[in-house]
C-alpha cells in the first residue's frame, strides 16, 4: 500500500510537471480593457489570447487562400489604415470581381458586441468568419475545402501544433485563432478617451459645443463608450431599388424588424466612409444632411425620428460642422497604426 501511495504520488507530480509544461509553452497575451469601457460580451477564458494563436489568427486573416480563388482575404475588405474596412467601397468585393450588397463594417472593440453583420445574423465572434467565407459574393469557399488546403501547408501544419494544445487543423481552432487575432483591435485612444480618462487632453471649443450637440441629438442611439446600443433601428432611409435590403427581418423573420439595421459604433468614424448598410453616404456631412431633411416615412421607422414637425433630426448648417468636429475626435491613429493588426 506505501509503495501504491508513492507510486500515485509521482503519477500526480509528474502530470503536474506536464501540465506545468504544457503551460509553459504559451506565451500569453495581456489584453487590457480600458477603465472607461464595460466588461467584454466575449467569454475571453474560453480563449485566452496567447501570441502563438495571435499569430495564426493574423495569418489566416490576410492569408487569400481562404477563398475559392486564393486572391481574396479577410483583409481584402477590411483594411487597417482605415479601421479595417473597405475604404471608398460601397459594397463589398469578392472573389471574381463579384459585388456583395451590404458595406464591409469595421473590425474593432469586438469583444464587446453582442451581435455581427448589419442584421445581427450571427451571435458569436468565433463563427463569424464563416459568413464571409463561404458567401458566394465574398469569398466562395467551403470550411472543408480551406481546412484542406491548410492540412496541405506544412508550416500551417507546425502553427496549428504550437497554438493549440490538440494541434489540429479544424474548424473550432482556426476560428478560435481567428478571434484570438480579433479580440486584441481594442480601438480605446482617441482624443475622447483622453479626455474622459483625464489624461491631460481638453476639447477646444468646437469639439466640446459639438460634443454638447451629440449628447441631445444622436446619443440615444449611439451611446456609452461603444458609441452604440447595439439595438437594430430604422433610421429612415429611402429604400434603394436595386438592393431592397430587408435589414433585421432576413434574420428573425419579424415583420416589425423590416428596415432594421443594427446601430454602429462612431468609433473612427471619419475614416471609414462611405457611411450607411448600403454605403450610399460618401460623408459625414452627408449623413447630418439625411437626418436633418432626407429622412424619408418607411415602414417600422424608429419614433426618434418622428417629431411634432414631421420626420427627422432638426440642424442647422452650424450645428452640423460643430457635431462633426467632435466625431473628429473619435479617430484612434494608435490603433490604425499598430503594428500588430498590419500584414507586413
Amino acid at each position: 500500500m506505501r509503495l501504491l501511495g508513492i507510486f500515485c504520488f509521482l503519477c500526480v507530480f509528474l502530470s503536474c510537471q506536464e501540465d506545468a509544461e504544457q503551460e509553459k509553452k504559451y506565451t500569453y497575451l495581456d489584453l487590457e480593457i480600458p477603465e472607461n469601457f464595460p466588461l467584454p460580451v466575449y467569454d475571453i477564458a474560453n480563449n485566452r489570447p496567447t501570441q502563438e494563436g495571435f499569430d495564426l489568427g493574423k495569418k489566416l486573416f490576410y492569408d487569400g487562400r481562404l477563398s475559392s480563388t486564393g486572391v481574396i482575404s479577410c483583409g481584402f475588405c477590411h483594411i487597417q489604415e482605415f479601421s479595417f474596412t473597405h475604404h471608398t467601397h460601397i459594397v463589398s468585393h469578392g472573389v471574381n470581381g463579384a459585388l456583395g450588397t451590404r458595406n464591409a463594417q469595421g473590425l474593432q472593440n469586438l469583444i464587446f458586441m453582442k451581435e455581427f453583420n448589419w442584421d445581427g445574423s450571427v451571435p458569436h465572434l468565433d463563427a463569424q468568419p464563416i459568413v464571409p467565407i463561404t458567401t458566394e459574393v465574398e469569398m466562395n469557399e467551403s470550411i472543408t475545402n480551406v481546412l484542406e488546403k491548410l492540412k496541405a501547408d506544412p508550416q500551417y501544419v507546425e502553427d496549428f501544433e504550437k497554438a493549440f494544445d490538440n494541434g489540429e487543423i479544424d474548424t473550432e481552432n482556426m476560428l478560435k485563432a481567428l478571434s484570438q487575432f480579433m479580440m486584441m483591435m481594442v480601438s480605446a485612444d482617441t482624443k475622447y478617451d483622453r479626455v474622459m480618462r483625464n489624461e491631460g487632453s481638453t476639447f477646444n471649443t468646437e469639439e466640446q459645443q459639438g460634443k454638447t450637440l451629440f449628447d441631445t441629438k444622436c446619443a440615444s442611439c449611439h451611446s456609452g463608450v461603444l458609441f452604440t446600443d447595439q439595438s437594430f433601428r430604422n433610421n429612415g432611409l429611402p429604400i434603394d431599388p436595386q438592393y431592397n435590403d430587408i435589414g433585421r427581418k432576413r434574420v428573425t423573420g419579424q415583420d416589425n424588424d423590416l428596415y432594421k439595421f443594427k446601430v454602429p459604433t462612431l468609433r473612427n468614424i471619419a475614416i471609414t466612409f462611405p457611411y450607411m448598410h448600403d454605403g450610399r453616404f460618401s460623408t459625414l456631412k452627408d449623413v447630418l444632411d439625411h437626418y436633418d431633411n432626407g429622412v424619408a416615412n418607411t415602414e417600422n421607422i424608429d419614433p426618434l425620428f418622428v417629431n411634432e414637425n414631421g420626420l427627422g433630426i432638426p440642424l442647422t448648417e452650424n450645428e452640423k460642422d460643430l457635431i462633426i468636429s467632435f466625431l473628429n475626435t473619435l479617430t484612434d491613429d494608435n490603433f490604425i497604426l499598430d503594428s500588430r493588426f498590419s500584414e507586413f
